[in-house]
């Protein structure tokens, strides 16, 4: 059984230290155990129940695919068909999740979709095949929203890419959201300076 010290199980359930001490000197909520040297203990159970998260058993295993545009729409089955195989061989439960629009956009209708399930509890798990595919920036925050949420994130392919390659990456996709808002020359110019940092990259 997973247990938590005082301050880990007080940010996980997003109250003070005091305020648990309170608990335990009311009697609300006493810590599953103290140990010799004083310090109080919680167990994974008394998450669940000030939390109110429900059994392993009645939460999904959710698949995340995404592609940046329309035009890698045979990418994304592609993605669907590999997550499909890969989950149906765990034998559980679990449902997919598919995005179309760029790494950096946080406002996307399946990323938004998916995080509204982690806050109701109804994620035990979140696969997807690269860290990127979720969210190129601000993976770490999703992250932390699961990890509150007792949801783990499992990636496929953890293959670590080199410094030179994950620069390249981000600033091609910073290029290709800043084109998308021009018109014209400049639009034209972009899509040019994207081609050509691709093709010095391969």
């Amino acid at each position: 059984m997973k247990y938590y010290t005082i301050h880990e199980f007080s940010k996980l359930i997003g109250r003070t230290t005091q305020t648990l001490r309170n608990w335990d000197k009311r009697g609300k909520l006493k810590s599953h155990h103290t140990s010799s040297n004083g310090y109080r203990y919680y167990s994974n159970e008394q998450l669940k129940q000030v939390l109110n998260i429900s059994d392993d058993k009645n939460r999904k295993v959710i698949g995340y695919c995404r592609v940046s545009s329309n035009k890698q729409k045979d990418d994304l089955e592609r993605q669907v068909e590999n997550m499909q195989t890969y989950l149906i061989a765990g034998g559980e439960p679990f449902e997919i999740i598919t995005d179309i629009g760029s790494g950096m956009n946080d406002n996307k209708k399946g990323l938004k979709q998916l995080v509204q399930k982690i806050i109701n509890n109804e994620v035990r798990k979140i696969v997807v095949l690269y860290k990127d595919r979720l969210l190129r920036f601000g993976f770490e925050l999703v992250e932390y929203i699961a990890y509150l949420n007792n949801c783990e994130i499992e990636i496929i392919d953890s293959t670590e890419k080199t410094e030179q390659q994950e620069l390249m990456e981000d600033l091609v996709q910073i290029i290709t959201a800043f084109s998308c808002r021009l018109q014209g020359k400049r639009a034209n110019k972009a899509r040019k300076m994207v081609k050509e940092l691709i093709e010095e990259d391969d």
